[in-house]
């Protein structure tokens, strides 16, 4: 008969050595990345426009052109993915088709990006005529989003305990009070975290942005929501394989702005989580 003990220790092994293999490669990219990029950050570099084919100057209009994305994205987003997970939450019946529902939208989580780009090609694009536009982006990655919003909201709000439910409705509040004066407050910390966390997602993506936005050089500012935009992850792209003579600190300059931009907002998820979860009374 094994040890128990014996058997723990081997156990414990194989995970510390699985969370190294996973720590120890992402680690060493940022590093990389970090001490290649790190000399090409300046106030030129982050606030001057591309000049002379995107071999000079700065990615200001990219930076711009990610900022209103993931803000168009969020604006779609946030109400209509809060309001799917209170419904199923709180007034869908537990059956079948409300299972599925839940499982469909699960999945269309781990749905590959490109997809979604090719769907806003042609609803947003052809069908409904928004053309190559930050309106046609930020819908699409509104939707790519729609079910992590969804999937996270849902989940917070089924963490707050049942029986502080009972109590709001043994004092007389209506469900709609109950849900907005109790649940929401409690579960806006698991709420807030998917939220950002899925704007982390939509701001580092290529392909739905390559489809239905992206500009390949358009050093100026967008004017309207029907324009086409730079966008930081197309730029990344086009400067690393598209256009010759790009020097190396440049590219990875950039690849650094938009790590620090999706690492700033997991940060802030964090910081969001650990303040709201200090507050709870369960």
């Amino acid at each position: 008969m094994s040890n128990p003990k014996t058997t723990q220790k081997i156990a414990f092994f194989f995970l510390f050595l699985a969370t190294l293999l996973i720590i120890v490669p992402v680690g060493l990219i940022i590093i990389i990345i970090i001490r290649k990029g790190l000399p090409a950050i300046n106030w030129e570099f982050l606030m001057d426009i591309p000049r002379e084919g995107m071999r000079q100057g700065g990615i200001f209009p990219a930076i711009i052109g990610t900022l209103y994305l993931v803000l168009g994205a969020i604006i779609f987003a946030l109400p209509l993915g809060l309001m799917s997970a209170i419904y199923l939450s709180e007034y869908a019946r537990d059956n079948f088709l409300t299972r599925i529902i839940k499982l469909a939208i699960v999945n269309l989580a781990g749905v590959p990006s490109v997809v979604y780009g090719l769907f806003g090609l042609a609803l947003f694009v052809v069908f409904f005529k928004f053309g190559a536009s930050i309106l046609s982006g930020s819908l699409t990655l509104g939707i790519m989003i729609l079910p992590i919003i969804i999937t996270a909201s849902r989940e917070a709000l089924e963490t707050v305990p049942y029986h502080f439910r009972e109590v709001s409705y043994s004092l007389g509040a209506s469900k709609w009070q109950t849900i907005r004066y109790l649940i929401l407050p409690n579960a806006l910390a698991g709420i807030l975290t998917g939220t950002i966390l899925g704007l982390g997602r939509a701001a580092g993506e290529t392909a739905p942005i390559l489809f239905t936005v992206a500009a390949f050089y358009l050093p100026q500012l967008p004017k309207s929501i029907f324009d086409q935009v730079m966008a930081l992850p197309y730029h990344l792209y086009v400067i690393s394989t598209q256009v010759p003579n790009v020097t190396e600190k440049m590219r990875y300059g950039t690849a650094l702005v938009l790590l620090i931009l999706v690492l700033f907002m997991n940060l802030v998820a964090i910081i969001i989580r650990y303040k709201f979860r200090k507050k709870k009374k369960w």
